[in-house]
């Protein structure tokens, strides 16, 4: 196992999950996650001003985003997919398409491992191999099994 890693969650929360990366790669974890090394900017002044205003990605970067996070996505061993309260946040929801791939993905090959942190936000949160109600004790449980997340008891 090359034991790569996924951190699926919202963009806002990039700098939050880029810790919880340092956190894995403590670990002997990889997480080559393109999103997280802050190569998804948006080009342009106007574009970006629009983005943070709460539009849409502009398609032409926005096809360049999708692909990498899917090629991502395709790559992982085990995705950790970051949930919200359900209608709690403003967001554009990628995260949940993220979910999607992984699921689809594992349904075909028995991989990746699938995790949620936080609430089960929706009905595909509850197909995750486990769930955890926070960072903390997704570290505990991961530093319990001490190997490959999937082999879990």
């Amino acid at each position: 196992m090359s034991n790569v890693v996924y951190l699926a969650g919202r963009y806002t929360r990039r700098e939050e999950l880029c810790g919880y990366r340092a956190d894995l790669a403590d670990r002997g974890w990889s997480v080559p996650a393109a999103w997280l090394e802050g190569t998804h900017q948006v080009h342009g002044v106007e574009a970006a001003r629009a983005v943070e205003a709460g539009g849409p990605v502009p398609s032409e970067q926005a096809v360049a985003f999708a692909l990498d996070d899917q090629a991502d996505v395709t790559a992982a061993d085990v995705v950790v997919a970051f949930t919200e309260e359900p209608r709690q946040s403003n967001s554009r929801g990628g995260r949940h398409v993220e979910l999607g791939l992984a699921l689809e993905r594992r349904r075909r090959t028995a991989r990746p491992f699938i995790y949620v942190v936080g609430p089960l936000e929706n009905v595909f949160c509850a197909l995750a191999d486990r769930a955890f109600y926070d960072w903390p004790a997704f570290l505990e449980w991961l530093d319990d099994t001490g190997s490959w997340l999937g082999d879990s008891t």
